[in-house]
């Protein structure tokens, strides 16, 4: 979404730009200086009577226009009752009926989740059709990682909310095998991930590997990430963290591929898959607790020599 905000603020610089989000994201937006307001709709605490609280609440504001990226209910209801003069969305969205403007939602095609999202403003005149993402570590995020630059690092995210789009743990051994032990490792992820990362700082004591789960907030996360000698992730959150601060990125996609649209856009970027043809993939557009044919070749069949660049 962030690449929609910076183009709509470099073409109406004196434009007021809110943001909806949903509760829990709301702190990657923190200090973007292009945001002057970030809305938050609890969905867990009175989900409805939260939700029509905002409308009533964008209706007040009396938007110009209001632009709904995602094809729930929930934002074709805020975009296409919200009274703006232009409401625009995706054609699929249940609600698009309300909306005057609709758009095509292109998926498995090639085309990047950034030029999606872009292609609802294509209206506006000069409006790019891509753009990289951006986050805004602040000072004090920056600082909190200051003792971690002080030598050569690289980054592993090795985690992923699904089983089939993670790398398994032997696999990671094997890229640290590769990186050799000149440089810490440090590895990042949440807190639910700290004890995999543990695991795999344990498997490999003779190593200089950091775990670094749960310590870090996600904008002080990208602020390590952007100065990594590289960065090491699967198809999940910390490749787009990667893109939003132009971070050296290698991105592992197993059960899905990039023709999805959410490959990295760092500057120097690197996708490695199956060399194999493998008639089960993708599974599915997102990802499943365990391979579903059970061999998870399109795992095992990743050479991991080729991450080193």
């Amino acid at each position: 979404m962030t690449p929609l905000v910076k183009e709509l603020n470099r073409l109406y610089p004196d434009s007021q730009i809110d943001v909806l989000v949903r509760k829990g994201n709301e702190s990657l937006l923190a200090n973007n200086p292009k945001i002057h307001e970030v809305m938050i709709w609890d969905k867990k605490q009175k989900k409805y009577p939260h939700l029509f609280q905002l409308l009533r609440k964008i209706r007040k504001e009396k938007y110009d226009e209001v632009i709904g990226i995602q094809r729930f209910a929930s934002s074709g209801i805020l975009t296409g009752m919200s009274n703006a003069e232009s409401r625009v969305g995706f054609q699929n969205n249940p609600f698009s009926y309300l909306f005057t403007r609709k758009i095509p939602h292109e998926f498995n095609t090639g085309k990047h989740e950034v030029e999606r999202n872009l292609s609802l403003i294509t209206h506006h005149e000069g409006a790019k059709t891509l753009v990289r993402p951006e986050l805004f570590p602040s000072q004090e995020d920056e600082q909190a990682v200051y003792e971690y630059h002080k030598q050569p690092y690289y980054c592993i995210a090795p985690a992923s909310v699904w089983f089939t789009k993670q790398l398994t743990q032997d696999k990671w051994e094997e890229l640290i095998d590769f990186l050799g032990n000149e440089h810490t490792i440090y590895l990042l992820g949440s807190p639910g991930d700290f004890e995999l990362c543990e695991r795999l700082k344990n498997a490999k004591p003779n190593f200089p590997i950091q775990n670094l789960a749960g310590k870090l907030s996600l904008l002080s996360s990208a602020a390590l990430m952007r100065n990594a000698k590289r960065n090491y992730v699967n198809d999940s959150g910390p490749l787009h963290i990667a893109s939003a601060v132009n971070a050296k990125v290698t991105a592992y996609f197993l059960s899905t591929i990039p023709a999805f649209g959410f490959g990295p856009l760092s500057e120097d970027s690197q996708i490695l898959e199956t060399d194999l043809d493998l008639p089960c993939r993708p599974c599915g557009m997102h990802g499943h607790k365990a391979c579903p044919e059970g061999h998870f070749k399109c795992n095992y069949s990743i050479d991991m020599k080729k991450s080193l660049r």
